[in-house]
């Protein structure tokens, strides 16, 4: 029988019960699952810290006084036990270490998606999909009318431009994808990235199974030689340089509000679009799907009679 309070929102994250544990919590609590080491989900100060040795590593480098006694490095496919659950973490594809939340509790098996996408990534572990009974997916891009590019052609847009480029992009997983793939597909363009990228690069030659080309940023370099120069710039320096010259500008991203008024727009996106959830969905076999991280309401308005899609519950609510 599916418990339909099994994981619900609190204001800590998201709370199990029958484990006595959290997924991605945003405060510190006694036990913590953490699915990727994004900002919005990978938090310090738990007592009890569950991750993928990546998302550790990512962790340290953010939080350097994280303590080490406190952390418990999680291979994929391979099942624990918290209480009486019987937890595996699924590789998502999101980023490096990425993983999926697999929960199973009295025959009944639970996954918690974390952000995932099916694009390929050569930077990080691909997306495994697994059955599930619950299915408790992001719903970032839950919608009908966002259909994301293949990365490999969209990075085609950066070709044979008159100028070096300013690349807006997050420092962690975007960066190291787009490296990646201008290497591949741009073998003729020199990436360049901002300093707080390069230590993230490192780590990722570390724990990755990409070898990355590219250079620490320096004002001369863009200022000499040919103008074959891809600067990888976070978000708040992108927002910086908006009256920059001599530069054409770009930010990847699925949203479409981050691609106005930049020269080029670049949809590159780490999570599921529309076309890719629903195939998901129909690989995973739910018979239920719960909704986080966005807004389920067309999911639920497509599946209608055929299959229960509803927001995950809130506690107490």
């Amino acid at each position: 029988m599916i418990l339909e309070d099994f994981l619900v929102k609190t204001d800590e994250g998201y709370y199990c019960r029958y484990g006595k544990f959290f997924i991605d919590a945003r405060m510190p609590v006694a036990c913590n699952l953490i699915s990727h080491a994004h900002g919005d989900h990978a938090t310090s100060g738990h007592q009890r810290i569950y991750a993928t040795a990546a998302t550790l590593a990512f962790m340290r480098h953010k939080f350097p006084k994280m303590r080490s006694d406190s952390t418990h490095i999680v291979a994929l496919q391979e099942a624990f036990l918290i209480g009486d659950v019987e937890i595996t973490f699924i590789a998502a594809g999101h980023m490096l270490g990425s993983a999926q939340v697999l929960m199973k509790y009295q025959g009944v098996a639970y996954l918690y998606t974390g952000d995932f996408k099916l694009q390929l990534d050569p930077t990080c572990e691909p997306l495994k999909i697994v059955p599930a009974d619950v299915l408790i997916t992001e719903s970032t891009f839950a919608n009908p009318a966002i259909q994301h590019p293949e990365a490999e052609k969209e990075i085609l847009q950066l070709k044979n431009r008159s100028s070096n480029i300013m690349l807006g992009c997050y420092i962690l997983g975007k960066a190291q994808r787009l490296t990646a793939l201008i290497n591949t597909y741009l073998p003729e363009c020199e990436v360049l990235v901002h300093h707080k990228m390069y230590a993230v690069h490192r780590l990722y030659e570390e724990f990755g199974p990409a070898r990355l080309t590219y250079k620490l940023y320096n004002r001369k370099a863009m200022k000499e030689g040919p103008a074959n120069k891809i600067y990888l710039v976070p978000p708040l320096t992108f927002n910086s340089y908006f009256k920059a010259k001599n530069v054409l500008k770009a930010f990847a991203s699925g949203w479409e509000r981050l691609q106005r008024q930049n020269d080029i727009e670049l949809y590159i996106s780490d999570h599921v679009d529309w076309k890719d959830l629903l195939h998901f969905i129909d690989k995973v076999q739910p018979r239920q799907v719960w909704t986080v991280h966005g807004d389920g309401r067309l999911l639920q308005r497509h599946f209608a009679e055929r299959l229960l899609v509803r927001d995950i519950l809130t506690a107490n609510g």
